[in-house]
Parts: C-alpha cells; structure tokens; sequence
C-alpha cells in the first residue's frame, strides 16, 4: 500500500486563466500533447481523480512507460502538475499528478492580442464575483422583507421601497419558477455575455 506524504506543491496556485494563441509556441506544444487519444484520455482520468502514472497505466490501459511519457508532454505544455508525492511498497517515490488549476484558454490571436484577453478574462471573473454577491443580497431582500421592521418617518419610507424592490423580484422569480437570487444572477450572466461579445466585436 502506498504511503501518502505530505504535498510537494505549494499551497497557493494562480488560479488566473491562461491565454495560449494559436501562433504561440506554448500552443504548439500543448496542441501536440493533446494530439495523441491516450493523453486524452490520461488528462480525463486526472480531472476525475488524481493519481500517479502507475494507476494511470491501469486506468488508460496501458503500458506504464506510454503514461510516462504522455504525463511529460502534457506537464511540459503546461496541462497537468505534479501535487503530492507518494512511496511505493518497494520505498520508490512516485509523483501524483492532477490538471492545472489555471483555466487555459486557446485564441486566435497574436501575443499582444491574447494580453488583451487574459485582461478581458480577468475583468469578467471579477464582475461574475459582484454579481454573485449581488444576487445573494437580493435573495436576502426577497426572503427577509417580511421580517423589516416597521419605524416612523424616513424609515418607514426607506422600509416601503425596499420592500416594494423585493415584491418585484419575488413576483419575476415566481413567474420564472426560479428563485429570485438565482433569476437575477442569470440575468447579470446574460449582461456580462453580451458585453462580452460587443467588446470582442469592437476590437476587432
């Protein structure tokens, strides 16, 4: 039985996306890892757990000098890391691998336009986080209105209009037959994706 250690990698990954374009050497290697139907399947065994290349032979079917040697192309290009390191029964280290935790991204695009991207990228995830915050307040709002206190003067007033956006929402997510929190974070989805497009569009 295999003896688990504690990681070789380092706790903290940069989990910004990767931007390959298509004229990039980095394409060609990954594009030239990803060529062979074994390493496919090596790389889809990883995602579902990862392991190391003697499990993977027994996972691919396949010899473990094959997954040796397709574990090196795709961690070269950057597809799969090295995360833990276990002993064998026999005392022999053995590295476990997994897919990288930067999401990867291939464009048509020369090295000036992929910097374009990968900040596009960045700017996107970024509005993703508000409005995911933005949708849990207003599902707070839809399901804590009828819990508002009720106070005298300006309160009151700031009490009604809260409550009346929170009855609006609620009344559009029944429609739906979604929760309200969920509608508006689909909808601000929606709003980011056209974005999206109109700067991919305009910039070119």
């Amino acid at each position: 039985m295999a003896r688990l250690l504690p990681s070789t990698s380092s706790a903290e990954g940069d989990a910004s996306p990767r931007v390959i374009g298509l004229d990039d050497d980095a394409a060609d290697d990954l594009l030239s890892a990803l060529s062979s139907a074994t390493a496919r399947r090596i790389l889809a065994a990883l995602h579902e757990d990862p392991a190391n290349a003697a499990a993977l032979a027994d996972a691919v079917d396949t010899s473990l000098q094959n997954v040796q040697y397709h574990l090196g192309r795709l961690e070269d290009a950057g597809a799969v890391e090295v995360v833990d390191t276990v002993y064998s029964e026999k005392g022999r280290e053995m590295k476990v691998y997994a897919p990288s935790d930067r999401p990867l991204v291939v464009v048509a695009a020369d090295r000036e336009g992929t910097t374009g991207v990968m900040s596009a990228l960045r700017r996107l995830l970024g509005a993703v986080g508000v409005v995911a915050v933005a949708s849990l307040l207003v599902q707070w709002l839809v399901a804590g209105f009828p819990f508002v206190g009720q106070t005298g003067g300006a309160t009151e007033s700031a009490d009604a209009t809260t409550m009346e956006a929170a009855r609006v929402a609620d009344d559009a997510a029944t429609a739906a037959g979604l929760p309200p929190g969920l509608l508006f974070f689909l909808g601000g989805l929606s709003v980011l994706l056209v974005w999206s497009v109109v700067w991919y569009l305009r910039r070119d």
